[in-house]
């Protein structure tokens, strides 16, 4: 199939603005002459308009359009959908810098993106949709300075896992209030992969009832988990089904890439962790691909996504952008090149006397690790690779290296997945044996690669990259902290500030402690929350800031000068499971001043 015929049938074009007030319609079927004048009411928008990966010549518009269900005529009507994409940079589309003729159709869930080239830098457009005579909500969207240009400020969101069924969305409305931002980044964990009571990490609010996958299988432990392309549809369908989420991606372009529960949680390459087994499943990580290449707001030329390819990997998602010479934004990817957990959960299953097949030892393998057998696991894992154990993967690692090494921005903002700061638990001195040593909370995160970790770290010391922060999330907690060459405080040196956004809804991790520490000697020590963080940053100095015990967002005001963020936590659920109308709890503010590697925190600002 070649590449034309290709990007005609996944609904993906890309087309050049106008220098006047109307571009030239494109479209992959020669055959498409637009949409036809239809009564009111034959289509809908149910999951609204996005816009996304945005540069400073282009930007990448998406919706997803269907026969209205409700409406008796379409039981004649055909199944795809003409429709008619306008940009312009007035409000009243007075004026249009691009129209664009695109066909929904069902091979891609009726969702359609187009690349809009040739635009103004800096520059506000406003798009619709146009099937028929129905037309869409009105999304804005904002280009980026190019890469040259001097700016003063800039300003933009980070968010993450946002269970649909666990606590509520109210942080998206505050997010969506921010009407100065000029872009949001999703760092993973959009959808979750796992349905039903028994994968539902507490209540959740009544505008998000239970999911019924249509072919989902049995979740060890109880519960289903979405295993085919309908069900990872499924999902993403009901996600962007919620107001507040539409209302986000309408205001702001969104720069996204995937974390593990996009495909399965705590995943590697084509491999769940359901079980000690780690299955491989490699036409369920491509239909996990799939969904959210479809359902996103990214550029498939850009992420290389390629049907055709029957690899799991058929889709690359890391990638760059810059916002004038303030910003220099790396995104990676850190679940479709990582090796296995250096810790076997079956070797460790093998040695506690538990099924190594079937069981699940997440705790001693993935969580709550004791360093010693880290350590040696990464040395035989490293004698088995012919190299350490890594996250990013050899090509990506070079690229990430020789990207930020070229880059001349003055701050350099790394889009990374899983927490960078360092977050062990010294029990040597107040646990009996075999207790008596060094865990490492979560080596499903950098910790749990530390020879790679250090790898990258040393890099940006030896090159003399400054200003190097990055946005995180995964753990569903704050967190603000320094990140040293080597980990030890009192060797290390400094080199990159690591600032992770809890989830806007997910279960926070000192939940989840509680759960894995239970037998532990440690359990005694994390009695609450707030006992839990001092105990944290007690052992681990880098730590500025820790709240394991919160959802909400991350926003930042970036100058030359300064990088300014801002955790916003919000309360949980009202005591009848509602959402709060009030949702705010407290903001606090972590400042980095340009040219150092250090930390200010105010808390409650």
């Amino acid at each position: 199939m070649d590449r034309r015929r290709f990007l005609s049938l996944s609904a993906f074009y890309t087309v050049a603005a106008a220098a006047g007030s109307l571009a030239a319609c494109h479209s992959g079927d020669d055959d498409n002459n637009g949409p036809a004048p239809n009564p009111v009411g034959m289509y809908v928008f149910p999951q609204g308009v996005a816009s996304g990966d945005p540069r400073d010549v282009s930007v990448v518009f998406w919706t997803r359009c269907i026969a209205n269900p409700n409406n008796t005529a379409n039981a004649s009507t055909p199944s795809n959908v003409p429709l008619l994409l306008q940009v312009s940079a007035r409000p009243d589309f007075g004026q249009l810098a691009a129209t664009v003729q695109l066909t929904a159709i069902p091979d891609y869930d009726y969702t359609v993106r187009a690349k809009v080239t040739g635009l103004q830098a800096k520059t506000t457009y406003y798009y619709r949709f146009v099937a028929g005579s129905d037309v869409s909500p009105t999304g804005t969207t904002l280009t980026a300075a190019a890469a040259t240009e001097a700016l003063p400020q800039l300003r933009f969101a980070w968010f993450v896992c946002q269970n649909w069924s666990a606590n509520h969305w109210q942080a998206m409305t505050l997010m969506a209030a921010e009407t100065d931002l000029d872009f949001i980044v999703h760092l993973g964990d959009y959808i979750y992969e796992t349905t039903g009571a028994a994968a539902q990490p507490g209540p959740a609010e009544p505008a998000h009832p239970m999911i019924t996958l249509p072919d989902g299988l049995p979740l060890p432990g109880g519960g289903t988990y979405a295993n085919t392309l309908a069900d990872y549809r499924t999902l993403y369908r009901t996600y962007r089904g919620d107001k507040r989420l539409q209302t986000v991606h309408a205001r702001f372009p969104v720069i996204a890439i995937w974390d593990d529960h996009e495909f399965s949680d705590d995943c590697w390459q084509d491999h769940q962790t359901y079980t000690n087994a780690n299955l491989q499943q490699t036409a369920r990580r491509r239909n996990a691909n799939q969904a959210w290449a479809e359902y996103l707001p990214v550029d498939w030329g850009d992420v290389s996504f390629d049907l055709n390819n029957p690899a799991y990997n058929n889709i690359r998602i890391y990638r760059d952008f810059h916002f004038g010479s303030l910003i220099h934004l790396v995104m990676t990817d850190e679940r479709l090149y990582r090796d296995d957990h250096v810790v076997s959960e079956a070797a460790i299953a093998s040695l506690l006397g538990h099924d190594p097949v079937n069981g699940n030892d997440f705790v001693g393998s993935r969580y709550f690790v004791p360093q010693p057998v880290l350590a040696q696991s990464e040395v035989l894992d490293t004698q088995q690779l012919g190299r350490v154990p890594s996250i990013l993967g050899t090509t990506q690692t070079q690229w990430w290296k020789e990207t930020l090494q070229a880059s001349t921005s003055t701050w350099k903002v790394w889009g990374n997945e899983v927490m960078m700061n360092r977050m062990w638990l010294d029990l040597s001195a107040i646990a009996p044996a075999p207790d008596n040593v060094v865990f490492v909370l979560d080596c499903d995160a950098w910790d749990g690669y530390p020879s790679h970790k250090a790898d990258l770290m040393s890099f940006v010391k030896t090159q003399g990259i400054t200003n190097l922060v990055a946005v995180t999330g995964d753990l569903h907690a704050f967190q603000a902290g320094v990140v040293r060459d080597v980990p030890n405080p009192a060797t290390g040196t400094p080199v990159m500030v690591d600032l992770m956004s809890a989830g806007i809804s997910s279960r926070p991790f000192f939940a989840d402690a509680r759960v894995y520490a239970a037998g532990m000697p440690l359990a005694s020590l994390i009695s609450s929350s707030a006992a839990f963080d001092a105990f944290i940053m007690q052992n681990n100095p880098d730590m500025h800031y820790a709240d394991h015990d919160g959802i909400g967002y991350a926003s930042a005001t970036v100058t030359p000068t300064q990088f300014v963020a801002i955790f916003n936590k919000v309360k949980g659920l009202n005591p009848d499971a509602t959402a709060p109308a009030s949702p705010l709890a407290k903001r606090t503010r972590v400042t980095i001043n340009s040219g150092t590697v250090a930390v200010q925190v105010e808390d409650n600002v």
